[in-house]
Protein backbone atom coordinates (compact mmCIF):
# COMPACT_ATOMS: atom_id res chain seq x y z
CA UNK A 1 0.00 0.00 0.00
CA UNK A 2 3.20 2.02 0.65
CA UNK A 3 4.60 1.84 -2.67
CA UNK A 4 0.65 2.81 -4.30
CA UNK A 5 0.93 5.88 -2.42
CA UNK A 6 4.43 6.76 -2.76
CA UNK A 7 4.60 6.49 -6.63
CA UNK A 8 1.72 9.35 -7.37
CA UNK A 9 3.47 11.73 -4.69
CA UNK A 10 6.78 10.87 -6.96
CA UNK A 11 4.98 11.87 -10.12
CA UNK A 12 3.64 14.79 -8.42
CA UNK A 13 7.05 15.83 -7.21
CA UNK A 14 8.47 15.60 -10.52
CA UNK A 15 5.73 18.10 -11.77
CA UNK A 16 7.20 20.63 -9.26
CA UNK A 17 10.43 20.92 -10.47
CA UNK A 18 10.84 23.79 -12.45
CA UNK A 19 12.33 23.05 -16.16
CA UNK A 20 13.27 24.59 -19.26
CA UNK A 21 13.26 22.31 -22.44
CA UNK A 22 15.58 22.84 -25.47
CA UNK A 23 16.55 20.92 -28.17
CA UNK A 24 20.15 20.56 -29.58
CA UNK A 25 20.10 20.19 -33.13
CA UNK A 26 23.56 19.15 -35.82
CA UNK A 27 23.99 18.03 -39.09
CA UNK A 28 26.48 17.46 -41.45
CA UNK A 29 26.44 17.46 -45.47
CA UNK A 30 28.13 13.71 -46.28
CA UNK A 31 28.59 12.90 -50.30
CA UNK A 32 27.45 9.67 -50.91
CA UNK A 33 30.86 7.10 -51.05
CA UNK A 34 28.77 3.61 -51.28
CA UNK A 35 27.20 2.06 -54.18
CA UNK A 36 25.67 -0.90 -54.25
CA UNK A 37 23.91 -3.08 -56.71
CA UNK A 38 20.74 -5.08 -55.67
CA UNK A 39 19.69 -8.37 -57.58
CA UNK A 40 17.24 -10.49 -56.78
CA UNK A 41 16.89 -13.97 -57.93
CA UNK A 42 14.28 -16.01 -58.51
CA UNK A 43 13.92 -19.84 -59.73
CA UNK A 44 10.95 -22.44 -59.47
CA UNK A 45 11.58 -26.22 -59.88
CA UNK A 46 9.46 -29.57 -59.64
CA UNK A 47 11.98 -30.56 -57.32
CA UNK A 48 13.52 -28.41 -54.05
CA UNK A 49 16.67 -29.62 -56.48
CA UNK A 50 16.27 -28.24 -59.20
CA UNK A 51 15.29 -24.98 -58.28
CA UNK A 52 18.22 -24.69 -56.16
CA UNK A 53 21.21 -25.75 -58.65
CA UNK A 54 19.48 -23.03 -61.46
CA UNK A 55 19.89 -20.17 -58.36
CA UNK A 56 23.12 -21.37 -57.63
CA UNK A 57 24.42 -21.67 -61.12
CA UNK A 58 23.16 -17.66 -61.51
CA UNK A 59 25.09 -16.62 -58.80
CA UNK A 60 27.76 -18.63 -59.82
CA UNK A 61 27.78 -16.84 -63.35
CA UNK A 62 27.67 -13.51 -61.39
CA UNK A 63 30.82 -14.25 -59.56
CA UNK A 64 32.97 -15.38 -62.74
CA UNK A 65 31.24 -12.53 -64.77
CA UNK A 66 32.90 -10.18 -62.32
CA UNK A 67 35.54 -12.04 -61.88
CA UNK A 68 35.98 -11.77 -65.69
CA UNK A 69 35.89 -7.80 -66.21
CA UNK A 70 38.69 -7.37 -63.79
CA UNK A 71 36.72 -4.78 -61.53
CA UNK A 72 38.80 -3.57 -58.38
CA UNK A 73 37.60 -2.80 -55.14
CA UNK A 74 34.05 -4.35 -54.86
CA UNK A 75 32.74 -7.16 -52.48
CA UNK A 76 29.64 -9.59 -53.80
CA UNK A 77 27.47 -10.99 -50.82
CA UNK A 78 24.52 -13.39 -51.01
CA UNK A 79 21.96 -13.21 -47.95
CA UNK A 80 18.19 -13.98 -47.37
CA UNK A 81 18.20 -17.43 -49.34
CA UNK A 82 15.21 -19.18 -48.82
CA UNK A 83 13.14 -22.22 -50.45
CA UNK A 84 9.63 -22.45 -50.34
CA UNK A 85 6.98 -24.06 -51.72
CA UNK A 86 5.46 -22.59 -54.87
CA UNK A 87 1.32 -22.36 -53.70
CA UNK A 88 -0.50 -20.93 -56.73
CA UNK A 89 -4.13 -19.78 -56.00
CA UNK A 90 -6.92 -20.39 -58.99
CA UNK A 91 -10.76 -19.82 -58.29
CA UNK A 92 -10.51 -19.85 -54.27
CA UNK A 93 -8.52 -22.69 -54.11
CA UNK A 94 -4.78 -23.47 -54.03
CA UNK A 95 -2.82 -26.00 -55.61
CA UNK A 96 1.05 -26.83 -55.07
CA UNK A 97 3.68 -26.56 -58.01
CA UNK A 98 7.17 -27.37 -56.83
CA UNK A 99 9.13 -25.21 -55.37
CA UNK A 100 10.58 -21.74 -55.71
CA UNK A 101 14.20 -20.81 -54.48
CA UNK A 102 15.20 -16.81 -53.68
CA UNK A 103 17.97 -14.93 -53.17
CA UNK A 104 19.36 -11.80 -52.74
CA UNK A 105 22.39 -10.62 -53.92
CA UNK A 106 24.59 -6.91 -53.58
CA UNK A 107 27.41 -5.99 -55.34
CA UNK A 108 28.89 -3.28 -52.60
CA UNK A 109 31.41 -0.54 -53.81
CA UNK A 110 32.44 2.46 -53.62
CA UNK A 111 30.83 5.66 -55.22
CA UNK A 112 32.97 6.93 -57.09
CA UNK A 113 34.57 3.37 -58.69
CA UNK A 114 35.43 3.81 -62.14
CA UNK A 115 34.68 0.32 -62.81
CA UNK A 116 30.71 0.48 -62.31
CA UNK A 117 30.33 0.32 -65.97
CA UNK A 118 32.01 -2.96 -65.78
CA UNK A 119 29.90 -4.07 -63.14
CA UNK A 120 26.91 -3.46 -65.00
CA UNK A 121 28.46 -5.28 -68.19
CA UNK A 122 29.46 -8.17 -66.04
CA UNK A 123 25.62 -8.63 -64.91
CA UNK A 124 24.69 -8.14 -68.46
CA UNK A 125 26.92 -10.79 -69.27
CA UNK A 126 25.90 -13.21 -66.67
CA UNK A 127 22.42 -14.08 -67.73
CA UNK A 128 19.10 -12.42 -67.74
CA UNK A 129 19.09 -10.16 -64.36
CA UNK A 130 17.87 -6.49 -63.59
CA UNK A 131 18.91 -4.95 -60.76
CA UNK A 132 18.71 -1.86 -58.98
CA UNK A 133 21.71 0.54 -58.25
CA UNK A 134 21.66 3.19 -54.75
CA UNK A 135 24.25 5.42 -53.86
CA UNK A 136 23.74 6.42 -50.19
CA UNK A 137 26.30 7.06 -47.38
CA UNK A 138 28.45 3.58 -45.76
CA UNK A 139 26.94 2.63 -42.29
CA UNK A 140 31.05 3.26 -41.08
CA UNK A 141 31.16 6.65 -42.40
CA UNK A 142 27.84 7.30 -40.68
CA UNK A 143 28.91 5.65 -37.37
CA UNK A 144 32.06 7.46 -37.58
CA UNK A 145 29.82 10.89 -37.22
CA UNK A 146 27.58 10.10 -34.48
CA UNK A 147 29.51 11.22 -31.75
CA UNK A 148 30.69 14.40 -33.28
CA UNK A 149 27.15 15.09 -33.95
CA UNK A 150 25.77 14.57 -30.76
CA UNK A 151 28.57 16.64 -29.11
CA UNK A 152 27.13 19.38 -31.38
CA UNK A 153 24.00 19.10 -30.32
CA UNK A 154 24.64 18.58 -26.70
CA UNK A 155 26.33 21.88 -27.47
CA UNK A 156 23.63 23.48 -29.46
CA UNK A 157 21.28 22.60 -26.56
CA UNK A 158 23.63 24.10 -23.83
CA UNK A 159 24.20 27.08 -25.39
CA UNK A 160 19.91 27.58 -25.98
CA UNK A 161 19.47 26.81 -22.24
CA UNK A 162 22.74 29.27 -21.39
CA UNK A 163 20.75 32.30 -23.29
CA UNK A 164 17.04 31.79 -21.44
CA UNK A 165 18.89 31.33 -18.47
CA UNK A 166 20.61 34.43 -18.51
CA UNK A 167 17.88 36.31 -20.41
CA UNK A 168 15.28 35.32 -17.53
CA UNK A 169 17.78 35.81 -14.90
CA UNK A 170 17.22 31.81 -13.61
CA UNK A 171 20.41 30.75 -11.15
CA UNK A 172 21.92 27.74 -11.38
CA UNK A 173 20.70 25.57 -14.74
CA UNK A 174 21.65 21.86 -14.39
CA UNK A 175 20.83 18.83 -16.52
CA UNK A 176 17.44 17.29 -15.84
CA UNK A 177 17.03 14.88 -18.47
CA UNK A 178 17.98 14.07 -21.80
CA UNK A 179 16.66 12.32 -24.54
CA UNK A 180 17.92 11.59 -28.11
CA UNK A 181 15.78 11.38 -31.48
CA UNK A 182 16.48 7.99 -33.01
CA UNK A 183 19.00 8.16 -35.95
CA UNK A 184 17.86 9.42 -39.20
CA UNK A 185 18.79 7.78 -41.68
CA UNK A 186 18.59 9.39 -45.31
CA UNK A 187 17.58 7.07 -48.27
CA UNK A 188 19.86 6.30 -50.96
CA UNK A 189 19.79 9.16 -53.72
CA UNK A 190 20.09 7.40 -56.70
CA UNK A 191 18.21 4.52 -58.58
CA UNK A 192 18.42 2.70 -61.42
CA UNK A 193 16.81 -0.57 -63.11
CA UNK A 194 19.51 -2.72 -65.61
CA UNK A 195 16.60 -2.56 -68.57
CA UNK A 196 16.77 1.34 -68.25
CA UNK A 197 18.33 3.40 -70.77
CA UNK A 198 21.43 2.67 -69.61
CA UNK A 199 21.67 -1.04 -71.02
CA UNK A 200 23.36 0.22 -73.81
CA UNK A 201 24.75 3.24 -73.22
CA UNK A 202 29.14 3.13 -73.38
CA UNK A 203 29.52 5.29 -69.93
CA UNK A 204 27.63 5.86 -66.91
CA UNK A 205 27.60 9.60 -65.68
CA UNK A 206 25.84 9.83 -62.88
CA UNK A 207 25.69 13.07 -60.60
CA UNK A 208 24.88 12.43 -56.93
CA UNK A 209 23.61 15.18 -54.49
CA UNK A 210 25.06 15.63 -50.61
CA UNK A 211 23.45 13.59 -47.97
CA UNK A 212 22.24 15.60 -44.54
CA UNK A 213 23.20 13.12 -41.59
CA UNK A 214 21.19 14.99 -38.16
CA UNK A 215 21.45 14.52 -34.94
CA UNK A 216 18.34 15.80 -32.38
CA UNK A 217 18.28 16.20 -28.84
CA UNK A 218 16.19 17.18 -25.81
CA UNK A 219 17.30 18.33 -22.71
CA UNK A 220 15.48 19.57 -19.98
CA UNK A 221 17.28 21.56 -17.26
CA UNK A 222 16.00 22.47 -13.71
CA UNK A 223 17.44 25.74 -11.87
Amino acid sequence: MGLMVSLPLAAQQIQQVPLIEVEGYAERKVAPDEAVFFISLEEKGLKVNDAVSVLNRKTQNLSEALKKEKIRDYKLVADNYSVDVNRIYRSGSAKDSGYVARQNLRIITTATNPDLQKIVEGIQKSGDMSYNLHFGVAEATRKSLENTLLTEALKDAEAKANLIGTTLNLKGLRVFHVTMEPNYRPQPVYMMNAKAAMADSEEMLIQTDDQTITKRVYVKYTY
